[in-house]
């Protein structure tokens, strides 16, 4: 009789298939750890971990961090149809510059995907869609974190909804295109932003946006325009054009704030504090009340938007929003993985992730 060389890993994942059909799990709460695992099989941890992974690859369970391991269920609470399974999410861009994802923006975003997959033992890519807008080939075990340019015609992604792609849009989103998307509410942000400089006493404050003018720039732009009128709505303070500054340009530089910030300055009755809509435009902001021989927060407060890496090293630390993209990487893999619904008639999926207010030394108390 020859023994059986079935590994012992495959043992468990073939035995819990089988007990999560029968019922003998819980479908609300976490399964067993691995370290649990191990004692009720008798090996090792290393060998219950990779039973866990194999399962999740499987999809017949996804990882939730610090929380455990859940068996995957349909919207009706019924096990989840494992022909649906994932075995790879791809980021798939237009065209972006590989040097963009050293950006904490794109590099957390790439990150948060990454970490949803590892938990969950499905491969990660990235995908040039190219100015074609090609896609891998269908095969219905792909799922597409689809990150579009500023500049790209939305109708590119009508034919992949048509072909019933498994697809999240991230940072910009086509309500009119029924695809689920999650993206950083810059409304939030901007609000954030406006009215931490409104808590500091600051009543005169000024805006430095990217776009040809306040009625028209994009999605993400006017959405920072809509928190900081909102902000001073909320302290009883009038919108004020005169103190909104826009700078049309294709990506964003120090320079753009440098001319912004000049602008608002040479005002009759100047800004004591400006809101840069982007941190490469807030160094140059900066730039330039110094070279007006004025001094960063003592007399001109600035906070940007981003939280880019070298935003703490600054001279003074960057006041900023992060953007808190890892949590929009995670959530739209999420996204794909557990919550996707086939029929038409299913609500529209979408989440909004609020950015987070991070304090330095840039803002300070307005000294009437």
């Amino acid at each position: 009789m020859k023994a059986d060389k079935t590994p012992m890993y495959q043992t468990i994942v073939e035995d819990l298939k089988q007990k999560i059909s029968s019922g003998a799990y819980s479908l609300t709460e976490p399964l067993p750890t691995q370290i649990e695992f191990a004692r009720i099989y008798n090996t090792s941890e290393i060998t219950t971990r990779r039973a866990l992974t194999e399962l999740a690859g499987q999809g017949y369970v996804y990882r939730v961090r610090g929380k455990g391991t859940f068996i995957r269920l349909e919207p009706d609470g019924k096990p989840i149809d494992k022909s649906l399974a994932l075995e790879r999410i791809y980021l798939a861009h237009a065209s972006i510059p590989l040097s963009m994802f050293n950006h904490r923006f794109y590099g957390d975003l790439v990150t948060g995907i990454y970490e949803i997959c590892e938990e969950n033992g499905i491969s990660f890519h990235m995908w040039d869609i190219g100015e074609k807008g090609v896609l891998p080939e269908k095969d219905g075990k792909t799922g597409f974190v689809l990150l579009p340019g500023a500049r790209m015609n939305p109708e590119v992604l009508r034919p992949w909804k048509e072909e019933e792609r498994r697809l999240v849009t991230v940072h910009f989103y086509y309500p009119h295109l029924q695809i689920p998307y999650v993206i950083v509410d810059n409304l939030t942000g901007g609000f954030l932003a406006t009215q931490h400089l409104l808590s500091l006493g600051h009543r005169r404050i000024g805006i430095v946006l990217t776009g040809k003018s306040f009625l028209e720039m994009n999605q993400e732009f006017s959405l920072r325009l809509q928190g900081y009128r909102l902000a001073l709505s909320q302290y009883n303070l009038d919108f004020d054009p005169e103190l909104v500054s826009c700078i049309e340009a294709d990506e964003e530089l120090a320079e753009m704030g440098y001319a912004g910030a000049r602008q608002l300055l040479s005002l009759p009755n100047p800004p004591t504090a400006i809101f840069v809509t982007s941190d490469y435009k807030a160094v140059g902001a900066m730039q330039a009340v110094k070279d007006l021989g004025m001094s960063v927060p003592g007399d001109v407060s600035v906070i940007g938007y981003d939280d880019v890496i070298a935003s703490p090293f600054l001279e003074p630390s960057l006041t900023t929003i992060n953007q808190n993209t890892l949590a929009v990487g995670r959530r739209a893999a999420e996204m794909l993985l557990f919550k996707w619904k086939q029929n038409d008639g299913a609500a529209l999926l979408k989440d909004e992730i609020v950015p987070k207010l991070i304090v330095r030394d840039s803002t300070a108390e307005f000294d009437a």
